[in-house]
């Protein structure tokens, strides 16, 4: 019985596997979701780079025009209001990774029952998967840790741009799971154990979406699912454990109540996998949340979680020219006269959180205590 196989660097071997890695990376991306071309989206993917020469996207906000304008008696000429507007910029670079393994023509290959390659190529996948995770969270939850074992070592862990700390009134922090005073630092929430995740966190964060705080901060727009206004949020698995194990009134049972009801919201993948749905809020749980971080010496805290509530443009994504539809490269060399195999995935990319005028424009992040339980 014939078939049909492909050798190693094989020009259609290379489209064929490159578009299988991109296939399979994206369904186990778990912030793929977020990711859409409009500003609707919670990660916005920016194409510029994908069309023309250049390693950096500059993204525009313009802000809301907040004039009285005219009526009858009122001069319209020479009364018109300047618009405002900021710019933030994102960077894209080359990453990959490569994995070696010994060749179909080795004794090694005879030894086991799988497919060398195809363990490669897997193990690749789940690599690129892990890393655009980790690189999302470091960003959007604003982690500059210098230390710790979930700190970003290098611009490789944060989309190869900078992470930003978060800015002023755009982290929270609140005693008795926010129900009393505030707290002036992840330090000291990382020794406060009555400062865990609540129901009411959440509702201080719609707050501050709508309304922009007492400080004015610009307000943080909702992304509209089919008619609705909705926000997401991201825990650490163990904030939802303090989530879950808070038997007072109005908490983890009504979110049970209210989880997933209405017909429009079944079929979008945002709610794919939700823990449930509060105040128009969509709930989703990722063990890529990073630790607190000290406010002076950059420690990452062992003992609480940054989780982070996010609107429209929470962060933007963007990939290199040539990309096409799969976004990364395939390749595979033989060395050792041919005993020997090393295949590689690279992708030319970048991912920021965006801030716009010092402000982190879509993005609160939640600092509780969160110790493990062993």
């Amino acid at each position: 019985m014939a078939s049909t196989s492909y050798g190693v660097n094989d020009a259609l071997a290379v489209k064929l596997w490159a578009k299988e890695l991109a296939h399979e990376a994206v369904k186990a991306t778990e912030i793929y979701p977020l990711i859409g071309p409009d500003s609707n989206s919670v990660i916005q993917e920016k194409t510029e780079t994908k069309k023309g020469a250049g390693d950096r996207v500059t993204i525009g906000l313009r802000m809301q025009l907040r004039g009285d304008g005219f009526t009858e008696s009122d001069v319209a000429e020479g009364n018109g209001e300047a618009l405002t507007t900021y710019a933030d910029n994102l960077f894209i670079n080359e990453l990959g990774h490569v994995v070696g393994v010994r060749s179909e023509n080795t004794i090694d290959a005879q030894r086991v029952s799988f497919d060398l390659r195809e363990e490669a190529k897997d193990g690749l996948v789940d690599w690129w998967a892990r890393r655009i995770s980790v690189a999302f969270f470091n960003q959007v939850c604003g982690n500059t840790a210098t230390s710790g074992t979930t700190a970003p070592s290098s611009v490789k862990f944060t989309g190869l741009n900078a992470t930003i700390a978060p800015a002023t009134g755009r982290i929270l922090r609140f005693d008795t799971g926010g129900a009393g005073a505030s707290i002036a630092n992840d330090e000291t929430v990382n020794t406060t154990t009555t400062a865990v995740f609540g129901l009411n966190l959440i509702d201080k964060c719609v707050e501050l979406a709508k309304t922009g705080g007492s400080t004015g901060l610009p307000k943080i727009r909702p992304i509209r699912i089919e008619g609705g206004e909705h926000y997401v949020m991201y825990l650490h698995p163990i904030q939802v454990t303090s989530l879950r194990t808070t038997t007072s009134t109005g908490q983890w049972l009504d979110i049970q109540k209210a989880a997933m009801t209405g017909g429009e919201i079944s079929q979008n993948p945002i709610f794919s996998g939700a823990l449930g749905m509060y105040n128009k809020v969509i709930i989703r749980e990722s063990e890529q949340i990073p630790m607190g971080v000290h406010s002076t010496t950059a420690a990452a805290q062992s003992n609480s979680r940054r989780a982070v509530f996010m609107g429209a443009q929470s962060a933007a994504i963007a990939f290199g020219m040539n990309s096409g539809e799969n976004r990364y490269r395939w390749n595979e060399e033989l060395y050792d006269h041919k005993r020997r195999l090393e295949v590689s995935a690279w992708s030319i990319y970048g991912l920021k959180k965006l801030v716009w005028n010092s402000v982190d424009f879509a993005t609160v992040v939640v600092t509780t205590y969160a110790a493990p339980v062993v």
